[in-house]
């Protein structure tokens, strides 16, 4: 099996590639978050700071009263080999190594005011920091501010709350290992840390217990209760460490001597020394060490499954990016057809009724058309004063001898002519759910979203001959109507009834011809005959429109664009394929993304079993 630096170490480089990569999201579904990591809770003044320095072996954390921590350090420990130079790097100073730890200092507490300014205000974003020294053992620690039960001046009133939302957004994750600092001369039963920690871990499978300050309790007291875990029991070990004294940190003891001194007490100590060998903050950073190795060992399972769950999320995602073109002409061109070819397929979706638009062309005949039709000025139009006067204009000086055929061809062609109008905005309607049909393919074609100019192109040629599908059209119908206009349907004339049938006298007196009676009966004629012509133009509009606009969209509305991207030279095909920035930037880093999940599940694979 691996070494236990090399798994921990391999988890941390994982992590901290995983934080460059900005995939340590908070739906706990990301890889950051089912590595396991160990969150350093305590209320303020618990020593919480000196426990992590300890751990690191080196003073680089800022110190002050109040609430010092403001945000959350997420600290990955990289241990190096021995006799190798120390330092420090952060995630928001990329390539900068900081060798100096009181340089370390300066630039927590400046990146801390960044965010939340020289106040006492908290952020919940984190700031991320790599210790690489022979002096650690590999560990990610999170250091959170200190929980408190009162805002003092210069805090809002949500201090309390907020800092302890902040502290349960981490320990609340089962991956998250709980290191819960409470000082030795406070009554553990009033502890903050183990509080929170037994609301959220309340089989204590999680939670290791940090008793600090014994070397501060009252003379004749001591805190075996708690380390032997009579006082509260947890289901690993209590250690107990001996922080740095205010002496010590200004006389500017280095944390190796220290880490000696804390050692000496122990083993001199007539109340610990029986327990020496487990306590200590060297003993600590081992005993997490040890136990990150089995956690990660029983969860690489899991792990490799969501990774490989991962990994086909973000192949999917790549695939529906599109790969990157090839840099030849002939790719390129493949690539446009293809893409046309992409839009083409959920045009005549939308058209044939896979996707919704289509059924509104239907709704122009079946609403739009019949509602024009019937609003036309018929009445008007053939009202007995209109056609008085037009059979009197028809007949000029000589009236009319039987029928007055001029009259009727004169009050049809009038009455046709009103179905130019209706038949004409049949023709724009279509046309403008064309368009809108073309936007929406646009819009609803995956792969065409991460090629703007390829986009704007399809849009215009689509336009334009959808254009030429509506002159095509307006012309088709207008015709139509013209030809009705052009030739009159004889035998519905000839199977009208006569005057001479209803008993009229066809050989009276001229006048009769304007009697009302007559007249109403032209009026009715008319009428009658532009009923037949209605009902047949209801029927052949639709049918040229269809056939003109809808069918010609489907079958060739991208033909002529082709011939024109087919003669193109390859820079003009590359300015077609200029692709979004933005797409760029998210399958880049979707393609990062992937490469790191890759990586990670060979070498966890490697390192885990080898």
């Amino acid at each position: 099996m691996a070494t236990m630096e090399s798994l921990i170490g391999l988890v941390n480089r994982i992590q901290r590639a995983c934080t460059v990569l900005g995939d340590h999201g908070g739906d706990g579904g990301s890889l950051w978050e089912a590595l396991p990591s160990v969150a350093v809770v305590g209320g303020q003044s618990s020593g919480k700071s000196s426990v992590l320095e300890s751990i690191v072996g080196r003073d680089f954390l800022p110190r002050g009263s109040g609430i010092v921590t403001r945000r959350p350090l997420v600290l990955q420990l990289h241990k190096l080999e021995s006799g190798k130079s120390e330092y420090g790097e952060f995630l928001h100073a990329p390539k900068k190594k900081f060798p100096d730890f009181a340089a370390i200092r300066r630039e927590i507490q400046d990146e801390t005011d960044r965010i939340t300014g020289k106040s006492k205000q908290i952020s919940n974003i984190p700031i991320h920091l790599s210790v690489y020294s022979p002096n650690v053992v590999n560990l990610t620690l999170i250091d959170l501010p200190g929980m408190t039960k009162v805002a003092v001046e210069g805090q809002p009133d949500s201090i309390v709350e907020d800092i302890d939302n902040m502290v349960r957004s981490y320990v609340e994750k089962p991956n998250c290992i709980i290191l819960a600092i409470s000082p030795a001369n406070q009554d553990i039963a009033t502890s903050d840390a183990i509080k929170l920690a037994r609301e959220v871990d309340p089989t204590g499978e999680r939670t290791f217990g940090v008793l600090t300050k014994l070397d501060l309790m009252d003379k004749g007291t001591n805190a075996l209760d708690v380390l032997e875990g009579r006082a509260y029991r947890l289901q690993h070990p209590w250690v107990g460490i001996v922080n740095r004294s205010q002496a010590d940190i200004n006389k500017n003891v280095d944390m190796i001597a220290a880490r000696q001194k804390e050692l000496e007490y122990f083993e001199t100590s007539p109340d610990y020394g029986h327990l020496s060998r487990k306590m200590g903050s060297e003993y600590l950073a081992k005993l997490l060490s040890q136990h990150l190795e089995a956690v990660i060992k029983a969860r690489i399972p899991s792990i490799i499954a969501l990774i490989n769950k991962t990994i086909d999320e973000l192949e999917a995602e790549l695939d529906q990016l599109g790969r990157p073109i090839g840099p030849d002409g002939g790719a390129q061109l493949y690539t446009i057809l293809d893409m046309c070819r992409a839009f083409d397929r959920v045009f005549k979706e939308h058209l044939d009724g896979g996707r919704p638009g289509g059924d509104r062309i239907y709704g122009v005949f079946d609403n739009q058309l019949p509602a024009a039709l019937r609003k036309l000025p018929f009445d008007r139009h053939l009202s007995l004063q209109n056609v008085r006067k037009v059979v009197s204009e028809a007949d000029g000086y000589q009236p009319h001898l039987i029928a007055p055929e001029q009259g009727y061809r004169r009050l049809i062609d009038g009455s046709l002519g009103f179905f130019k109008g209706p038949a004409e905005a049949s023709v724009d309607a279509v046309h403008f759910i064309l368009k809108e049909l073309v936007r929406k393919s646009i819009a609803e074609t995956q792969e065409l979203k991460r090629f703007p100019s390829l986009q704007a192109d399809i849009a215009a040629a689509a336009t334009e001959a959808l254009e030429r599908f509506r002159d095509e059209s307006r012309k088709t119908i207008l015709r139509l109507v013209e030809m009705e206009s052009s030739y009159l349907t004889v035998e519905f004339f000839r199977k009208l009834p006569t005057e001479g049938e209803k008993g009229s006298n066809p050989t009276g007196p001229t006048m009769d011809r304007y009697s009302e009676s007559h007249l109403r009966r032209i009026g009715s004629n008319v009428s009658a005959y532009v009923g037949m012509v209605c009902e047949t133009l209801k029927n052949s509009i639709p049918k040229a429109v269809v056939y003109c606009q809808v069918r010609e969209a489907k079958r060739s509305l991208l033909n002529h664009f082709y011939s024109q991207v087919g003669r193109r030279e390859k820079q003009q095909l590359g300015a077609m394929l200029d692709e979004d920035p933005g797409l760029m930037d998210k399958r880049e880093n979707i393609a990062r993304r992937l490469e790191l999940y890759k990586s990670a599940r060979d070498e966890i694979d490697a390192v885990a079993w080898k």
